[in-house]
């Protein structure tokens, strides 16, 4: 169900760490190495459970994916990012409940997993998971943050229940505003608590998930095991993980991470489609803006004058599925369709791959762009703003020659 349907609807480790070769993370949106905060804070750890991520801080653990491993239609949850605001919470899955409540819930409802199993649908949504904040540290000037890369995303299978069975079988008032939810995590000893909220047509869309698997395999607990929400593009700010409470509200949830943390200017990135939560300055940070990644290869690899290679990648959006990758060779004077993989799914990634053989010794440039099927394309000058937000500019790629 999209906005305007519900609307008419209801108007009735590796110890010590490595340091990660350049190569590894990719050369900047500008065709330069990557700004000195992003590489400084680039060393390979592992935590249980994952193989060696690029570790951006430790407490709380937020971790990225290498580029190299976007080279596989679905992200191994070996290899999927970890983002947290807090320690990852220690659950029992046998212990484990889910809370449905609130001034708006008619009925009151606490769901074991078992029962969840045993009593709604499974469904399956393939979807990318970003990082509101992904490319961060590629941001220039300097914006405050985790330094992210490239590598603040994956793409899954995310496997659950719907959200919208959950919440119909407590009963739904007709003064429903938002759905809250809340997690096992405990807040910092500085910090609020993390706690967001969905408008109401987003949390009854039929892709919007409590999800107990992600490739087919439970949630690793750094990804929010044992359940946690799938809000499919939208960004990850939203997928509250280890999820235990939902609360459906008669009015705007005013907590600080709402309230206060993850909007941008009102009107930056055009509309939120989050009405409830818009003032007249700002707005939360909502949909995935349309992107792309070359993944292969590397920027700053070497290439061998006369021999064809193939430059790789992957793209995707907030769910109107990608139309088109375009690839220049000059600048961007002239551009040319890239080969597009299997689509799997309007809120998966693309993949793409693009033939060209370089001529002659020196440098060869490489710029690629996604357009998405509702005619949104990648920005040609990045929009700056407070946090770092999204960061979609067409990416450069240098190679060297020879």
């Amino acid at each position: 169900m999209d906005r305007r349907g519900f609307l008419l609807g209801t108007s009735g480790t590796l110890a010590g760490g490595l340091l990660v070769p350049r190569i590894v993370l990719a050369a900047g949106a500008d065709g330069e190495a990557l700004p000195a905060g992003t590489l400084a804070s680039s060393v390979l750890d592992a935590l249980p459970g994952k193989r060696p991520l690029i570790k951006r801080t430790f407490r709380p653990p937020n971790y990225e994916t290498p580029v190299e491993v976007f080279r596989e239609a679905y992200t191994p949850n070996d290899a999927f990012y970890v983002r947290w605001h807090s320690a990852v919470p220690e659950l029992a899955l046998a212990d484990w409940r889910l809370r449905i409540a609130g001034p708006a819930a008619q009925t009151p409802r606490e769901y074991s997993h078992a029962e969840i199993l045993r009593r709604f649908k499974w469904h399956e949504v393939a979807a990318v998971n970003q990082c509101s904040g992904n490319r961060r540290g590629l941001f220039s000037p300097h914006v405050p943050g985790v330094q992210w890369g490239y590598g603040a995303m994956g793409n899954a299978v995310w496997g659950g229940v719907r959200l919208k069975d959950l919440l119909e079988d407590a009963g739904i008032a007709t003064a429903a505003v938002e759905v809250v939810a809340n997690g096992a995590d405990a807040p910092m000893l500085t910090g609020p608590d993390f706690v967001k909220s969905l408008p109401m047509w987003k949390a009854l869309d039929p892709d919007t998930l409590l999800a107990f698997e992600m490739n087919g395999a439970p949630l690793p607990s750094s990804n929010g095991f044992p359940a946690r929400l799938v809000v499919p593009g939208w960004t990850a700010t939203y997928w509250i993980k280890s999820v235990t409470d939902v609360t459906v509200s008669d009015k705007a949830f005013d907590g600080f991470w709402m309230k206060t943390a993850y909007r941008v200017p009102k009107g930056m990135f055009g509309a939120s489609d989050f009405d409830s939560q818009d003032t007249e300055q700002n707005s939360p940070i909502t949909s995935i803006k349309v992107n792309s990644l070359i993944v292969g290869p590397a920027p700053g690899s070497a290439l061998a004058a006369g021999r064809r290679v193939e430059v790789t990648g992957i793209a995707w959006d907030g769910g109107s599925g990608i139309r088109v990758v375009e690839v220049s060779l000059d600048g961007g004077a002239t551009w040319r369709k890239a080969k597009l993989g299997r689509d799997l799914g309007r809120y998966s990634w693309r993949q793409w791959r693009y033939d060209f053989e370089p001529k002659a010794a020196g440098t060869a440039t490489v710029l690629a762009r996604a357009v998405a099927r509702d005619g949104a394309t990648q920005a040609e000058k990045l929009v700056h703003n407070p946090a770092g937000y999204h960061h979609n500019l067409v990416q450069r790629a240098d190679y060297h020659v020879a």
